[in-house]
């Protein structure tokens, strides 16, 4: 706060200072000039009657300009122009009602807005001072014949400007003393409060921050735990579905080689009984066989 209003003072300070040098100088150059002032070929000038009124009135600061071609000088325009007046030289501004050409040398006819009849005089180009730029400052017309006086410029320009040098001096060593102390830390009550602000500020941003993190995070976790456990299951219901599917087929696979089993021991069995069938008549052919030999052979010892 304290930086901002010295950095405040001294902008303003230096305005002043640079008006109040444009102020001696339109003074200086008035004063070598028939009371003209001329800054780059504008002409400010105090309104000293209300001739013009409403236009401008007295009292009120008008700018003019050098003319620099008079053949753009017309009917309606508004020039200053030194006049005669009561004996004495005066300026004068007033409005052109006529622009009289006799034999190439060009004269105007003027009357004030606020005048019943025409000005007396017919000027020529040679009195002519300016033309009005239809800018107007109200009032201050006052102050600058205040301060072309002795006693205004004194208090006006002559004083401040003391001051403002006198200031810019106590800067200056103050500057060069303050450079000299040693270091030393300075509290500023305004820049620790702004930093603990900013502080807090970036605190609480980070704070979110980081939550908006931990809430995308645990989102993140979350799908993925929805996805892994979806996931799962359906790798569950394919494992239960491959089971049951190889119990069908073992199943099968059993009854089938049961029931080739069985088949091929029945088969065997079979086969086994016809062959101990045809032993057993074999047997009994030879069992014959030898009862019939027998009897033959007792029958020959008989």
């Amino acid at each position: 706060m304290k930086k901002a209003l010295s950095i405040f003072v001294n902008v303003l300070a230096w305005i002043f200072l640079i008006l109040a040098l444009l102020i001696t100088i339109m003074v200086f150059s008035s004063s070598k000039n028939n009371g003209v002032a001329n800054l780059f070929g504008f002409m400010p000038m105090a309104v000293e009657s209300d001739s013009m009124k409403p236009t401008f009135k007295q009292g009120d600061l008008i700018i003019c300009k050098e003319i620099d071609d008079f053949n753009a000088i017309k009917e309606n325009d508004v020039i200053t122009f030194w006049t005669t007046i009561e004996g004495q030289r005066v300026k004068n501004t007033h409005r052109i009602i006529e622009v009289i050409n006799d034999e190439g040398t060009v004269k105007y006819v003027t009357k004030g807005d606020n005048n019943a009849v025409k000005d007396s005089d017919i000027i020529s180009q040679g009195a002519v001072i300016g033309s009005w730029t239809n800018v107007k400052l109200p009032l201050v017309g006052k102050i600058l014949d205040f301060i072309r006086t002795k006693t205004g410029f004194f208090i006006c320009i002559v004083i401040p400007m003391a001051i403002f040098f006198l200031f810019e001096l106590y800067k200056f060593i103050a500057t060069i003393i303050e450079a000299k102390r040693p270091e030393s830390v300075e509290v500023d009550e305004d820049e620790i409060k702004r930093r603990a602000i900013e502080e807090y500020l970036a605190a609480q941003k980070k704070a979110e921050g980081t939550a908006d993190n931990a809430k995308d995070t645990a989102e993140n976790i979350a799908d993925k735990v929805g996805s892994l456990a979806d996931n799962a299951a359906d790798k569950a219901e394919a494992l239960v579905d491959k089971a049951e599917s190889a119990v069908e087929t073992a199943a099968e696979t059993v009854a089938s080689k049961a029931a080739d089993e069985a088949e091929a021991i029945g088969n065997a069995a079979e086969a086994i009984a016809d062959t101990a069938e045809d032993k057993i008549l074999d047997a009994n052919d030879t069992v014959a066989e030898a009862v019939e030999d027998a009897v033959e052979t007792v029958k020959a010892a008989d």
